[in-house]
């Protein structure tokens, strides 16, 4: 969320980024509702103003005749001020219903685009995969060495259902392991975090109004987190921070629901995407400097580069378009891996800062060195994704006799150099 006096002030900048992000948002709508809630609520204050003063004029009076004149006229501001104030209601349901929708301004080296196909390729690191026999895809892969069940993953969940078994299982373990061995070296705070939370969560991260249909939700009313992010926001919120801790690290891990709304006809086949999954997650609250957040911004996005040049995956990592930005984002990479039988790069990582939009929403503050309140920054990135990640994986490690050839830094722990029938 946006600061209303910041909206107010620079109203052209504002609009160019909705434009930017390709979001449709009556500004001029905004600015209207503004100027008449700041009058009805001058109008409230006044009133609740006079009411204290009768009300001290009541207490103070020993004139009868006086006191039964005040009775009645704080009777009639009584009845005033509840008119004014359910006016004030009606206003302010519209006002924050639309400031929840501005969309944060984004940098200005985010390029002009509508979708990913206009994302901007910033690097390529390690060479495409090049086979002397005939590769096999994941599925086929992972089937024949018994690491994978969809038919009755389906059957048991439906749709995109699928059990990771056998070597597939301990290959997401033995990542699991390592992530949090090199990513805790990095000076990391590890939290395994709820997946069940409260709606507020998910509007302070901005994933509600916008992602309604793609969330899953209970009968009681709370909703199923698709990141560790949601929860780790929440984890401050309504807080003031110290200033000395400050920034915060976490590694959150968590299991993600998502309904894949939208994707239809999409990836059906596989472990690109699915309905749950699991997900370690850079989670950082730093200062409210630009040039911090920019600073940690390029640091958490590298540390899940660093993440991937470790296991030998080639990648390469785009600078994201407006039209592929969220509504609170201010600038995003995505890390992508080389998919052999695709012949295409996928996404396996997102890292993003947002400067104070998310912890305006979530009220996380700290006190600065001049004792001034200050809203937090917030970033985050994917630090690794399963089952994703082994589309990628096995593709690009399997052998001529269909095995798999692990890679080095996975073999302590699983056990073994190859997963072989």
């Amino acid at each position: 969320m946006l600061d209303i006096n910041f909206i107010r002030e620079n109203q052209e900048l504002v609009k160019e980024g909705a434009r930017k992000k390709l979001i449709d948002f009556d500004l001029d709508r905004l600015i209207s509702l503004d100027d008449k809630r700041r009058e009805v609520l001058l109008v409230v204050e006044e009133k609740r103003a006079k009411q204290n003063k009768v009300s001290d004029e009541i207490a103070q009076s020993g004139d009868p005749t006086g006191q039964a004149r005040a009775i009645s006229e704080m009777k009639e501001l009584k009845a005033e001020l509840q008119k004014e104030e359910e006016k004030l209601k009606v206003v302010m349901e519209e006002w924050q219903k639309l400031m929840l929708q501005v969309p944060n301004v984004p940098d200005v080296s985010v390029p002009d685009g509508k979708d990913d196909s206009e994302n901007k390729e910033i690097k390529v690191w390690g060479d495409k995969t090049q086979f002397s026999f005939t590769p096999k895809d994941h599925v086929e892969l992972m089937t024949k060495l018994d690491m994978v069940d969809f038919e009755r993953g389906t059957k048991v969940h439906g749709f995109r259902g699928y059990f990771l078994k056998n070597d597939g299982a301990l290959l997401s373990w033995a990542i699991w392991n390592y992530a949090m061995d090199f990513f805790l070296k990095k000076g990391f705070t590890p939290m395994i975090t709820p997946t069940i939370v409260r709606k507020s969560n998910l509007y302070g991260t901005s994933h509600l109004p916008n992602d309604a249909d793609d969330i899953y939700k209970t009968q009681d009313d709370d909703y199923l987190a698709g990141t560790a992010e949601v929860p780790t926001m929440g984890y401050y919120s309504d807080e003031v921070i110290d200033e000395k801790i400050l920034p915060v690290k976490f590694l959150s891990f968590s299991p993600c629901y998502r309904r894949e709304a939208g994707s239809h006809g999409k990836d059906t086949k596989g472990l690109i995407r699915v309905h749950e999954f699991f997900k370690l997650e850079q989670v950082v609250l730093c200062e409210a400097s630009h040039e911090e957040s920019v600073r940690l911004h390029e640091w958490i996005n590298r540390n899940t580069e660093e993440f991937i040049e470790s296991l030998g995956i080639p990648y390469h990592t785009v600078l994201n378009c407006g039209g592929d930005i969220g509504q609170g984002q201010v600038k995003k990479y995505d890390i992508e891996l080389w998919v052999p039988l695709e012949e295409k790069y996928r996404e396996i990582s997102s890292a993003s800062y947002f400067h104070d939009f998310q912890t305006r929403r979530f009220n996380t503050r700290y006190k600065n060195k001049d004792g001034k309140m200050q809203y937090a920054h917030s970033l985050n990135c994917t630090a690794i994704p399963t089952p994703r990640i082994l589309v990628s994986l096995v593709e690009n490690f399997q052998q001529e006799d269909g095995s798999i050839k692990v890679p080095e830094v996975l073999q302590k722990y699983l056990g073994k150099d190859v997963i072989s029938k």
